[in-house]
């Protein structure tokens, strides 16, 4: 291993960093991660089981043979993009609040905040965990009652979005994530997913590198 000869049992040896040769040929151990951007619906729990028995993420992807898990959460009454992967340590950067991962949401809330609501969201506001980070806020449009808003934030505690606007007055009335990491689910139905390339995965890496 590494150029030494193991002799004993027990030595342990981490296949993608480690150089094993057996009787003077290279082992080539195939990488079995996997990365899947999944568009999840609503009516799903993000996780790999519930004991409510409610329908989990994990139950779309039947086909896909390895075990995987969500990064991070999206609310069971939210829609949009969740990724997908069995790289625990890739996940556990993506959810870390150091590194400020984005996460971009199409939002509609109850009536129409004025520009010192958006202006809070954006500065941060006070919640019953601590004051939330900076994000990114831009007004779409009114419609009869309600408005529409997106909303990027670089954090991911529970419930985030919804409590950050109702913080400021305006309920969440429907939530779309449509960007996680800069992966977009622009094209892709509910439901629907797809592996991502080798382009993507060496992006996010380098995002939290």
């Amino acid at each position: 291993m590494n150029g030494k000869v193991v002799t004993s049992l027990g030595v342990k040896v981490d296949p993608e960093k480690d150089r094993i040769d057996i009787d003077g040929k290279r082992l080539v151990v195939r990488d079995t991660r996997i990365y899947i951007l999944l568009y999840k619906p609503k009516g799903y729990i993000s996780a790999l089981s519930d004991p409510l028995r409610r329908p989990v993420v994990v139950d779309l992807l039947k086909k896909v043979k390895r075990r995987v898990f969500p990064v991070g959460r999206l609310d069971w009454d939210a829609e949009g993009a969740l990724l997908v992967t069995n790289d625990g340590e890739l996940s556990n950067r993506l959810t870390h609040p150091r590194f400020k991962v984005p996460k971009k949401y199409l939002v509609k809330v109850k009536d129409v905040p004025d520009e010192k609501d958006l202006r809070r969201l954006e500065r941060g506001v006070y919640l019953d965990d601590g004051r939330t980070m900076p994000a990114r806020v831009r007004f779409l449009r009114e419609t009869r009652s309600n408005s529409w808003i997106e909303l990027t934030v670089f954090e991911g505690r529970n419930r985030l979005v919804k409590r950050m606007c109702m913080a400021v007055g305006h309920p969440v009335i429907k939530l779309k994530r449509i960007e996680f990491a800069g992966l977009k689910i622009k094209g892709m139905k509910p439901g629907e997913y797809r592996y991502l390339t080798e382009k993507e995965i060496d992006r996010l890496r380098s995002m939290v590198g």
